[in-house]
């Protein structure tokens, strides 16, 4: 695909803002706007709390740096959703209904359960989520349909808190012990960071049955000319020094670098949303088949990638001198355009990640919605969901993160929990 751009229209968007400071993705710094009431029924509710959770994450702090960002997501637009449904009974719940008296207003139980969800997660920052709470429920009349959706919110946030309460996210990992044969994952140069979500794949899924259950087949052994020719493409693109990779795949490189990768594909949501002025209802389904997707596909990256642990292209090529393989010719200072992710390297994280954000909202939107990216002033623009998610992963290899091995064994462990999670929510 090389570095080969579509110029096409531009869908209307926000610019990604994202701000969580994150060893896999980089970072950027998140402003918070101030909260402003949204029309009583409209999706922008749904985009403003949306919004509110990228400004929370924003802070390094907010949370254990073992606690992966997906499951807030997740809980916060599985909460909204359950909750309108509980009310409106337009779609099947996610996981639970509860009992509205006729004339509950979903949008005031959207906003409760979506604070409330928040408050859960980070206590810390209540005055700002309780101010977003005023604002929201401020253009709400005040009347016994708003009390009833309150209490909708409260339950459905109370319920869903409460059976996520043991799901293994807040288990302590186990230490990581370095593997020493040829492929094994050590932490890589030249910052040798520690491992990170060493235990995520043990979390227990939204919807998949384990992280396991789509676990792809081990990837080639680090001795075979397939995985040679691999890693020659990352030592060749990938290099910090290369002099094949176009300005192009330069560029794209340090945009799917610049924010993390969930928060990207949230604010493309964000742009859907605003831009056709979805109905409430809209809106919390587009955001939950979006981030229960994510967050499933995270459980199930991690339980591949600490099952397999393959080492990283630059721990391979810089070892290419031992001849684990005939056909690597290594470099001992070889080092990639940016920086390498803390963890192993099949399947690759942006492979799996954005391919299950595309095959969602294409199931979604169509496979022909042209979209512009935007991200610390740069606009990308291209003819549908997955041109975009193509564009991710390949940039992993312009980067020097991945083989095109792990980006294939990420593009389909995205697409199969995607279409998993569509199939049952």
């Amino acid at each position: 695909m090389g570095g080969k751009q579509k110029t096409l229209a531009v869908l209307i968007g926000t610019a990604l803002a994202a701000g969580l400071t994150s060893p896999a993705f980089g970072s950027t710094a998140a402003q918070s706007p101030s909260p402003r009431a949204t029309a009583p029924g409209s999706g922008m509710s749904v985009v403003e709390w949306n919004r509110e959770l990228i400004t929370i994450l924003s802070d390094p702090k907010a949370q254990p740096s073992t606690v992966h960002p997906t499951r807030s997501f997740a809980l916060l637009q599985a909460a909204e959703y359950d909750a309108v449904v509980s009310i409106t009974r337009a779609d099947p719940p996610y996981l639970f209904s509860v009992s509205a008296p006729q004339g509950a207003r979903a949008d005031a139980a959207a906003d409760q359960a979506a604070h409330d969800v928040l408050v859960a997660l980070y206590p810390a920052k209540r005055a700002d989520v309780d101010q977003r709470l005023n604002s929201q429920l401020s253009a709400i009349p005040n009347d016994s349909g708003k009390q009833a959706g309150i209490r909708v919110g409260a339950a459905v946030a109370g319920r869903l808190i409460s059976l996520r309460s043991d799901d293994g996210s807040s288990a302590k990992p186990l230490p990581f012990s370095a593997g020493t044969m040829a492929g094994d994952y050590r932490p890589a140069p030249t910052d040798f960071p520690t491992p990170v979500f060493t235990n995520w794949g043990s979390v227990k899924p939204f919807v998949l049955t384990s992280g396991s259950q789509f676990r792809p087949a081990a990837p080639p052994a680090v001795s075979t000319s397939e995985y040679a020719t691999a890693l020659a493409e990352v030592k060749s693109l990938g290099s910090k020094t290369s002099t094949t990779r176009t300005p192009d795949q330069t560029a794209a490189g340090g945009f799917w670098a610049a924010a993390p990768v969930w928060n990207v594909w949230n604010q493309v949501a964000q742009g859907l949303v605003t831009s056709e002025n979805a109905s409430l209802e809209k809106a919390v389904k587009v955001f939950a088949h979006l981030d229960l997707s994510l967050a499933d596909t995270a459980i199930a990256m991690y339980d591949a990638k600490y099952a397999y642990r393959v080492w990283r292209p630059v721990t391979a090529i810089r070892l290419g001198g031992t001849h684990y393989n005939p056909n690597v010719v290594g470099d001992p200072n070889w080092t990639p355009l940016l920086p390498t992710a803390p963890d192993p390297s099949y399947p690759g994280a942006h492979g799996a990640l954005s391919q299950a954000a595309a095959t969602t909202l294409t199931g979604i939107y169509g496979a022909q919605h042209r979209l512009a990216v935007t991200s610390k002033g740069v606009t990308r623009t291209f003819a549908g969901f997955q041109d975009a998610a193509t564009e991710a992963w390949l940039s992993r290899v312009w980067t020097g993160q991945h083989t095109s091995i792990d980006n294939r064994a990420g593009q389909q462990l995205g697409t199969q929990v995607a279409d998993f999670v569509a199939h049952h929510l």
